[in-house]
């Protein structure tokens, strides 16, 4: 007998992500490829690199690309792919604060279902981009801050007068031209970017339980620090933030197929 798989794809704006579980739920597979101007084509590469050979029985594609996916059986919304995903790992989750290449999302979580969420999807501030845009100006790898904040005081922030991406470039050569430390315009554009989400969440019922914070950006060194200095609480990040939509998907794909 040929044991089923179910999958999920997440193809987002600037990676595209899998997880492959079994009938239990256990993750057999995660697998991640940069987008490209062929998303179809990514996320077929990728399934065939990652589950060639398998007998996927299910697969559920999620993400601003879902649509353009001809071999997945079904296309699900990323709000209810990352909410599926995070309850499932931690199910006293109270909310979701999930940060992409080029959106931002505030999912508010009762009993594991999605109750309320905001979206900013049609601006790069607040998003990886913003934080690509500003590593460039600044000469240093997103993926290695920690260097960067080791020589300045702890919290040392300035105003960042603009979160448009155009204007804040500017004022950031601008800084750096008067002597600012690297690692304050970046721990600076960080507060920045969590004091715009968390107001996306003004007005919505007080946060009481456990906040998720996934998404590539939740991987960024600092990040975390920003949120918990808005929120004044601790943040919680799976072991794997990147791929809780895909997780999301592939636990749909197997009610889907049962």
């Amino acid at each position: 007998m040929i044991n089923a798989i179910y999958v999920g794809i997440d193809a987002g704006s600037r990676t595209t992500k899998l997880v492959a579980i079994d009938a239990d739920g256990n993750v057999l597979r995660r697998a991640i490829a940069d987008q490209s101007i062929h998303p179809a084509a990514t996320a077929r590469r990728l399934l065939d690199e990652t589950c060639g050979g398998e007998h996927v029985a299910q697969c559920v594609a999620t993400g601003y690309a879902r649509h353009v996916l001809p071999f997945a059986d079904h296309t699900v919304t990323e709000i209810t792919c990352h909410a599926k995903g995070c309850a499932t790992l931690h199910p006293e989750t109270d909310a979701i604060i999930e940060i992409g290449g080029q959106d931002s999302k505030f999912i508010r979580l009762e009993q594991g279902r999605v109750h309320d969420f905001v979206m900013n999807d049609r601006c790069a501030a607040g998003t990886g981009r913003f934080l690509e845009v500003v590593a460039v100006r600044l000469g240093v790898a997103l993926a290695d801050l920690e260097p960067v904040f080791r020589d300045v005081a702890d919290m040392e922030t300035i105003a960042i007068s603009s979160m448009c991406v155009v204007f804040a470039e500017t004022e950031i050569i601008g800084l750096l031209a008067s002597g600012t430390p690297p690692g304050v315009i970046m721990r600076s554009v960080q507060q920045a970017i969590a004091t715009r989400i968390v107001a996306m969440t003004r007005d919505r019922k007080p946060l009481d339980k456990t906040i998720l914070f996934t998404g590539g950006v939740a991987q960024i060194h600092g990040m975390k620090n920003a949120f918990v200095n808005m929120l004044g609480r601790p943040l919680l990040i799976p072991e794997h933030p990147q791929y809780t939509g895909a997780l999301g998907a592939a636990l749909l794909a197997r009610e889907r197929a049962g």
